[in-house]
């Protein structure tokens, strides 16, 4: 035991000196292990929601000026459709070889188209059987007309292309530096055409194609809508990919070349992922629900993530300080943590070396303060323990002089009853000599120096007993034994049973002058064993039983009055069997029950008990 605390008290010296690294190392790797899980965590959700608000906001916005694009293209088709003057128009475009007034009327037709709108720098009206054109356009800070013929028109792939149409109509875009007209016209004005033919109603011949040149401006006020940061772009797509509008011409055509154009075929989610060397896009397109056009934007990851690094950066950044300040405020706990243990680890070491007065400081309601608290109750229950048993020792040595005071030579007076017993035979009184003979077998059996008896020494003993009692008390005294056989060969202390029976006889059979039936009975229950001895005398008064019943929990020094048998029989049992045995006393309204509980042994319901 003393190696044992020694060894304790060593250990925990040795653990306060290293307890300080260890929690420096605990928080330290807590607070970095919770902040890098957390920021990283943040990082990935921030990413993930930076991305679906990217989208989000973006098809938004792409719908809604798809919807202007659409209202705008549509707005061409309208302008190209002479509706309730096609009459007239197709009218002049026969009779125009012959009558001024069909030209006059063509070109006035042509000046009205031309006015009607902000944003067309030429239109020209070609007539198929002629060859012939009609144009008006803008010019310097003047607006001209012209007409003329012009050779090769049909070669043309936007005029071929307007031709096959099905809806006899054709859209030209100008991104490219080779596309032709076909006309006399400035290209660095003009960003799209749009080409309508004009064809005869009776017969569906083409009469005449119609095209409209648009500047960027009113392109460029709906494009402006769609708001760029940095490193986004934006371009608009025909049905057939083919670019009229970019934001950044050198982009697109690095975009081309990289295949961005290429991720949309087959995509309907209108999103995907694109990359040009060690740039990430995502590119987000929304095409129109009538004629099929498409906006197509193009942002960075790395702009999308932007909100999410900056996060990411501060959350590292305060993670930085808070280790920091955790790693200065672990030191100073740490040191008052420590201090108390030091202090208790040398009191358990003057514990060790045999101060048994030795007693720890305790401040405050922590775990140090719980673990003083145990120390200290741990020295006081050993002072108790040592005072203790010094008592009991000091009480055995009295019982054993009391024991020795009260034989008055025992074998003296065990020889004398033997010579009474043969003068009683002499002289015919048998009756006398079965009392004295069982008075002398009952003192030799109380001199033995057993501790502990089998039970049938016990009963025996008993026997004897009642045969002295019952020419006491004659037939007013029954008894009835139901003993369990498997029970016989128990161990029990000696006249323990006697203790019961005479307590019964005492207070049931003394104070009544009817029979009274005493009852002995011993049954196994799980791992114990039960001695119950009861009667049906009067019984006793309920302020009796509890006086008895608290005598039965008394100190050795609190021993008094008329229980001392049962008292000093509590204390045999529990000092031969620890708590597990013991007395228990119930009284009712006619006798008392007294019960015996013992534990059972190991193998063959044998006490382990020294005997």
């Amino acid at each position: 035991m003393i190696r044992l605390k020694k060894w304790a008290a060593a250990l925990a010296e040795r653990a306060t000196r290293r307890l300080v690294n260890k929690l420096i190392l605990l928080f330290s790797t807590t607070i970095v292990l919770i902040v890098g899980s957390l920021t990283l965590i943040s990082y990935q959700i921030i990413q993930k929601e930076s991305v679906n608000s990217s989208i989000a906001s973006t098809s938004n916005n792409l719908h809604l000026v798809n919807k202007n694009l659409e209202a705008y293209l549509t707005g061409m088709e309208v302008l190209s459709q002479p509706q309730l003057r096609y009459d007239e128009i197709m009218h002049a475009i026969k009779n125009e070889p012959r009558e001024y007034a069909s030209r006059q009327y063509l070109e006035n037709y042509l000046r009205d188209l031309f006015f009607s709108r902000n944003d067309l720098e030429a239109i020209y009206l070609y007539l198929v059987e002629e060859g012939k054109y009609y144009a008006i356009y803008r010019e310097a800070y003047t607006i001209s007309n012209r007409s003329g013929t012009i050779a090769q028109l049909e070669q043309q792939t936007w005029y071929k292309q307007t031709m096959l149409s099905k809806q006899n109509r054709a859209y030209q875009s100008f991104l490219n530096p080779g596309e032709e007209t076909g006309y006399a016209i400035n290209k660095d004005k003009i960003t799209m055409a749009f080409h309508k033919v004009l064809r005869s109603i009776a017969t569906r011949e083409p009469q005449a194609v119609l095209s409209f040149y648009f500047n960027s401006k009113a392109m460029s006020e709906t494009m402006k809508d769609i708001p760029l940061s940095k490193g986004e772009h934006v371009l608009l797509l025909s049905p057939d990919q083919i670019p009229f509008y970019v934001d950044d011409r050198a982009f697109y055509t690095r975009a081309s070349e990289a295949g961005m154009l290429e991720g949309m075929n087959g995509r309907s989610d209108g999103q995907y992922n694109w990359s040009n060397g060690d740039n990430r896009y995502l590119v987000v397109d929304n095409a129109g629900a009538n004629q099929g056009w498409s906006l197509v934007k193009s942002i960075p990851y790395q702009e999308i993530y932007e909100a999410a690094t900056k996060t990411r950066n501060a959350s590292y950044l305060i993670g930085a300080i808070f280790l920091f300040i955790a790693v200065i405020l672990v030191i100073l706990t740490s040191n008052a943590i420590t201090l108390p243990l030091k202090k208790l680890a040398y009191q358990m070491r003057r514990f060790s070396e045999g101060t048994f007065n030795a007693e720890a400081e305790v401040k405050g309601r922590d775990e140090i303060a719980y673990l003083a608290r145990r120390f200290n109750q741990m020295v006081e229950r050993t002072n108790e323990l040592i005072n203790e048993r010094y008592k009991m020792k000091i009480a055995q040595k009295n019982a054993m002089l009391k024991a020795l005071e009260a034989e008055i030579n025992p074998h003296f007076l065990y020889n004398a009853l033997q010579a009474i017993s043969t003068k009683a035979l002499k002289h015919g009184t048998d009756e006398v000599a079965d009392m004295v003979d069982a008075l002398a077998m009952t003192l030799r059996y109380c001199i033995s120096g057993k501790e502990t008896v089998q039970v049938y020494e016990e009963l025996k003993h008993i026997e004897r007993y009642w045969v002295l009692q019952k020419a006491r008390f004659g037939s007013r005294l029954r008894v009835i034994t139901d003993w369990d056989e498997a029970l016989m060969e128990l161990y029990i202390p000696k006249l323990s049973l006697q203790t019961l029976v005479e307590n019964a006889v005492k207070h049931g059979v003394e104070r009544v002058s009817s029979p009274v039936t005493i009852k002995i009975k011993a049954y196994s229950d799980r791992d114990q064993a039960v001695i119950v001895v009861e009667d049906d005398g009067p019984g006793i008064p309920r302020e009796r039983l509890e006086e008895v019943q608290r005598m039965l929990t008394a100190g050795f020094e609190e021993r008094e009055g008329e229980s001392i048998g049962l008292h000093n029989l509590q204390m045999r049992l529990q000092f031969l069997y620890g708590e597990a045995a013991g007395l228990s006393i119930e009284a009712r309204d006619q006798g008392v029950t007294m019960t015996m509980f013992l534990p059972k042994g190991d193998s063959s319901n044998v006490y382990s008990i020294n005997r």
